[in-house]
């Protein structure tokens, strides 16, 4: 794709929680040091919230790799929507519990109780992590709280990470879910960018992949960046990925703020009322013309479609969906 052509090692902006970009502004810091410090000290329950795409899952696992692996034992909860029963079997089988073996709940949740009792006793912290935790329903939060009971002098046996859109602190206040909020030891909630941490942002993903000089952005189109993408950082990398693409596919180094407004046209993101450029002209014809380009299976096919595109007299200009997709298909 594009990555070559800019001179890079690897794609910059892609939407995975991958640690090689991990980019932690102050709130993100301070977010993965009070985790730290709520599982170090076996406080029972730490609340990480904040809108979709601001870094949950990034300082997620930024805080559980920071622990050496023979001293933590991870049980991830990936899917919040178990009942009560099935929740304390998910656990017991993650860890390693053979949940089969016990009769009832009562035995299950004394097997469980042992086996934090040895971790601690080998000096290693069990932690569960819950994802999306506002699509909990109320009695499966309160079946966690009831796990955070297991404890002994030195504290609870097993931490709590709770980590959801802010519609879980909406849960919590919620009148059935009062005990489980008064246990709750660390909360914090993630806000977007502000313009100087996506600047900071752009440039510390670029020079991660292999960029070695400042990234090709001139400031209008960082400024459009971070308007469009209101500062979430899973929006800066799908505006930065489809404006360079955008930009690629013209053969220009230098990614401006219309290729900027062009991704988030086409990405759905400039809201009504908006200043946005117009669209190239003979859109539609373009786009007609790229699915009988891709349709064919033979080269000659393409060379007869394209012919018959340039025969038709219509404009060169073309979207940038359009001409990546023609340069991909070495059709320039």
């Amino acid at each position: 794709m594009y990555d070559e052509f800019f001179g890079l090692s690897c794609m910059p902006f892609g939407t995975s929680a991958d640690l090689k970009f991990l980019y932690l502004t102050p709130q993100h810091r301070e977010a993965a040091t009070g985790l730290i410090c709520t599982i170090l000290n076996r406080e029972g329950c730490a609340l990480l919230t904040g809108e979709p795409g601001t870094g949950k899952t990034m300082v997620l696992k930024a805080t559980l790799t920071s622990f050496p692996v023979e001293s933590v034992i991870i049980c991830d909860l990936l899917i919040p929507t178990l009942s009560q029963t099935e929740l304390l079997e998910y656990v017991m089988l993650r860890l390693g519990i053979d949940a089969a073996g016990p009769a009832n709940k009562a035995q299950q949740l004394l097997s469980l109780e042992r086996f934090l009792l040895d971790a601690r006793y080998q000096g290693r912290t069990v932690v569960m992590v819950v994802d999306e935790a506002q699509s909990l329903p109320v009695d499966v939060l309160e079946e966690i709280r009831l796990l955070m009971n297991l404890e002994d002098h030195e504290g609870k046996l097993l931490q709590i990470v709770l980590a959801g859109q802010p519609e879980l602190d909406a849960l919590l206040r919620q009148k059935a879910s009062r005990q489980f909020k008064q246990r709750v030891a660390y909360r914090f909630s993630l806000r977007p960018l502000s313009m100087l941490d996506v600047e900071s942002y752009i440039d510390h993903r670029w020079q991660r992949a292999g960029g070695t000089a400042r990234p090709p952005f001139e400031r209008e189109a960082i400024r459009s960046i971070a308007a469009y993408s209101r500062g979430i950082p899973r929006l800066i990398n799908i505006i930065c990925n489809n404006a360079l693409l955008a930009a690629f596919a013209c053969g220009s180094t230098l990614i401006r703020a219309s290729h900027v407004v062009g991704a988030a046209q086409d990405l759905d993101l400039i809201e009504r009322g908006e200043v946005a450029a117009p669209r190239a002209a003979g859109t539609e014809d373009e786009i007609a013309d790229l699915q009988r380009l891709t349709s064919g299976s033979s080269p000659s096919r393409r060379s007869t479609a394209r012919s018959a595109a340039v025969s038709a007299g219509r404009a060169p200009a073309s979207p940038w969906l359009v001409r990546s997709a023609k340069k991909l298909l070495l059709l320039r």
